[in-house]
């Protein structure tokens, strides 16, 4: 499943679809029950969803899911005994998913489904009443680690900490059940860019929140705070990094930014500026070749594409900053709900699986 901090419904695929060996089948399970559309379920709980609950013809509570990189999902919402470890929920919901799936990523079609890790009434920390949770992606493979309670090991040192910001009033568009933190500004090599902090503080309308998303692949910046980060990164590469000349090319539909890049000069990456996100209270510091991405399948002659890993939300329609997954990896991430905060160090993550025994 897609771990998703970004997302309240956990859904599994109740349908074989080409490339996806893994399927829920609910006829197994004596436990499971659908929820019809009667039910106060169908009505009150699901307002968190992207799209109301409807009901379906066979009078079942229809749920559909739409996510920020135009992929979706339609299926039923359900409920059955969810166990793990020593915790056991009876009556879990979540949504058993049949059509509708699309996503550009390949990786996803392969998914058996998605854990909703935000803090709305329906995601997986809710109800399974999760104090606390940590997680780290790899940056190689797809050994990465997941932690569901308390996370104190003596090799884990030099965590930082930053609050959850929080507003009980509905607002347009600030999403309440977000991990929302408070970037306050960006620093490229040693030049903090010169924008003021009130350019990341959320508007009267909740536009301009900063939310750390998994189940986002980039980090995605509002139009001002994206140009000044674009033009500072091009200033200091000027001479290491050659520019991609062409203005039709926009990767994924945000990321305008893009290097030709020859078959021996990834090495040099690590010569590049390192791009520090400043939170209240801790910083988060991309480099190396977490700054560049290589656009899969496309040369330039001998050439490859490399993307700054950094988007446009502008472009996007996203009103806010959002911090995605390939910027927390190899970071060791953990989100403290009794506290109220989220903290993260740099960490290996095969030494960290390693350390917990788990093996590579």
């Amino acid at each position: 499943m897609v771990l998703d901090t970004g997302s309240e419904l956990s859904w599994l695929h109740c349908k074989k679809t080409p490339n996806l060996n893994s399927v829920f089948v609910p006829q197994n399970s004596k436990s499971y029950k659908p929820v019809p559309c009667s039910s106060p379920i169908c009505r009150t709980r699901t307002r968190d969803l992207h799209i109301p609950a409807s009901c379906d013809p066979s009078k079942l509570c229809h749920v559909a899911v739409s996510y920020a990189d135009a992929s979706s999902i339609e299926g039923n919402l359900a409920s059955d005994n969810l166990v793990i470890g020593s915790s056991s929920r009876p009556g879990f919901l979540f949504g058993c998913m049949d059509s509708g799936f699309s996503s550009t990523a390949e990786e996803d079609s392969k998914t058996t489904g998605l854990m909703g890790m935000n803090r709305g009434s329906l995601s997986f920390v809710s109800q399974m009443g999760v104090p606390k949770f940590s997680y780290c992606i790899s940056g190689f493979d797809s050994s990465g680690v997941l932690l569901l309670g308390e996370a104190r090991f003596s090799w884990l040192k030099g965590l930082s900490y930053t609050p959850l910001i929080t507003k009980t009033d509905p607002l347009p568009y600030f999403d309440r059940v977000a991990y929302t933190v408070q970037l306050e500004g960006i620093r490229v090599g040693t030049k903090m860019l010169n924008l003021p902090k009130s350019t990341f503080v959320p508007d009267h309308t909740g536009a301009g929140q900063t939310m750390v998303d998994s189940g986002t692949q980039f980090t995605f910046l509002l139009g001002p705070v994206y140009t000044a980060l674009r033009n500072e990164f091009l200033q200091q590469t000027k001479g290491v990094l050659r520019v991609y000349e062409d203005s039709n090319f926009v990767f994924q539909g945000a990321m305008d930014l893009c290097f030709r890049v020859g078959g021996t000069s990834q090495a040099s990456f690590s010569n590049l500026p390192r791009v520090s996100l400043m939170f209240q209270g801790a910083e988060m510091s991309v480099s190396g070749d977490r700054l560049l991405y290589r656009v899969p399948g496309m040369n330039e002659g001998s050439d490859s594409v490399y993307c700054f890993t950094f988007g446009n939300s502008d472009l996007l329609g996203i009103e806010a900053f959002v911090i995605g997954n390939h910027h927390q990896q190899n970071v060791w991430m953990e989100f403290d709900l009794v506290k109220s905060r989220v903290g993260f160090a740099e960490i290996r993550c095969d030494v960290a699986r390693q350390r917990l025994g788990m093996g590579l």
